[in-house]
């Protein structure tokens, strides 16, 4: 009996992501036997296909943009040409090259991640899993002439597998016109027209990013205006801002297809109307990776999607079950996936832990401006789901704004009527992704607008925005 209390608790990983990455760091930390089971990399599709290329990317969108705006600045790009006159040079984006860097940059990552694993004690298997009932993982990987199966015994199994791009029947990838977002990559030069179906996050972005890299753009919405779910005067913004710069946006309108042509691509709308380019990228969504492994015969619930239901530490309705990130039923980030992982080993190994607050997870679009927001939303506060006062403070009038050439963005707080806590926040601007942090702790530790407005800010600063609605909300006692 005694060695049985000695052996170290034994933790099974089914994906290496974010989420099934912090999970094995935690549980080695915590002195578990460690072994994750991997398929395509350390890092998985957040690092390898998604998250980290695709924001490269957009920094180079955002690198292009800077140059032709410069000239609001008053700096002027010049060369001569052969009579000596000054010209106005051309800025060139070489996509095979910055696809070349994105990826380098994407493999690198991964290798970082395995080798702090490695370095943490953690055993690293490549192939892919899928469960054997609630207390062992098989793992099948190709080897010459078959497969190979690998048996693996858990104590807690915590699934992190991810999700990948839905594909409708009616427009299917092929890697070189049509393409889901994890296909871009293999783009050899910027497309000449980049139709992008799916006005989401991930088709906001992209065609954020492929109009400021030069691409003429057309943006199929099936709803009102972009970006649905998100602030109803972020996506204002963010529309406005894509059409002055030349973007085509076909709102409530539905692609029913999309064809290959001769030289291109064409979308057919559900009204009959056909829009041409020549490329596409279909950006409608993802379905989790749960089908097929195991997860419904090891008592783990699922949802009508195929979505992994778990609670605010992670678990499953099987006990010594977790899960984490795009494949659970909780926010598709990998911010919130790594959470999810710490916390589900904590959980499960009997450390102190804190059950995620989705509430307080802050959360950022990457167009141009960014969109950051945490905590409640106006919507929940005028239908009455939380009491909140608003208060919107244009950046335009933010002095720092004013000397960047900022012309697009504002600062929204929401704060408890009566007490003045900060429940929730709004910032559109260059670098969202950033200002939102102090509104996230304001939101975490429950300050008060006065609290907030206390703490000095930099003058000036894009930040001083944060503080000047903090001070209007003031709450007089």
């Amino acid at each position: 009996m005694g060695n049985e209390f000695e052996r170290k608790q034994r933790v099974v990983v089914v994906g290496g992501g974010p989420g099934g990455y912090e999970a094995a760091i935690a549980g080695a930390q915590l002195g578990a036997e460690v072994t994750l089971v991997e398929q395509v990399g350390v890092g998985g599709s957040a690092v390898i296909t998604d998250v980290v290329p695709s924001k490269t990317l957009i920094a180079v969108a955002e690198a292009t943009n800077g140059i032709g705006e410069a000239a609001d600045l008053g700096v002027q790009f010049f060369s001569r040409n052969d009579a000596g006159r000054p010209v106005r040079p051309e800025v060139a984006v070489n996509l095979a090259q910055v696809n070349k860097r994105l990826l380098g940059l994407a493999r690198q990552q991964s290798e970082d991640m395995r080798a702090s694993l490695v370095r943490a004690g953690v055993t690293i298997v490549s192939g892919h899993g899928r469960l054997d009932g609630p207390s062992s993982v098989i793992v099948s990987t190709a080897v010459s002439g078959g497969t190979d199966f690998d048996h693996i015994d858990a104590d807690t199994i915590v699934v992190s597998v991810g999700a990948s791009p839905r594909i409708l029947p009616t427009a299917v990838p092929d890697g070189e016109r049509i393409f889901t977002w994890t296909q871009l990559y293999s783009l050899q030069a910027v497309p000449e027209h980049l139709i992008v179906v799916g006005s989401g996050v991930t088709g906001a972005e992209f065609a954020s990013a492929y109009t400021a890299l030069g691409s003429k753009v057309t943006l199929i919405s099936s709803r009102d205006q972009v970006l649905p779910g998100e602030d109803a005067d972020a996506a204002a913004v963010i529309e406005n801002v894509f059409k002055r710069n030349g973007m085509t946006v076909l709102s409530k309108s539905r692609a029913d297809k999309v064809e290959r042509t001769a030289d291109g691509v064409v979308a057919t709308l559900s009204d009959g109307r056909t829009v041409e380019g020549s490329h596409c990228l279909m950006a409608v969504g993802s379905i989790p990776n749960t089908k097929g492994i195991g997860l419904e015969e090891a008592g783990v619930q699922l949802s009508e999607s195929g979505h992994i239901r778990v609670n605010r530490v992670a678990r499953t309705s099987a006990p010594n079950i977790y899960a984490a990130g795009d494949c659970t039923t909780f926010l598709p980030l990998a911010s919130v996936a790594s959470m999810q992982g710490r916390t589900a080993l904590f959980h499960a190994m009997g450390d102190a832990v804190n059950p995620t607050e989705l509430r307080n997870v802050a959360s950022n679009i990457f167009t141009q401006p960014q969109i950051a927001t945490v905590g409640w939303t106006q919507r929940q506060i005028e239908e009455g789901i939380a009491q909140g006062d608003i208060y919107k403070l244009p950046l335009s009038s933010n002095p720092r704004a004013k000397m960047m050439g900022i012309k697009d963005g504002f600062v929204k707080l929401f704060a408890r009527t009566g007490s003045g806590t900060v429940i929730g926040g709004v910032v559109v601007a260059p670098n969202a992704s950033e200002l939102i942090f102090p509104i996230a702790l304001a939101v975490e530790h429950r300050l008060t607008v006065d609290q907030v407005s206390r703490a000095f800010t930099v003058y000036p600063s894009l930040s001083g925005s944060i503080s000047d609605a903090a001070r209007a909300m003031h709450i007089v006692l």
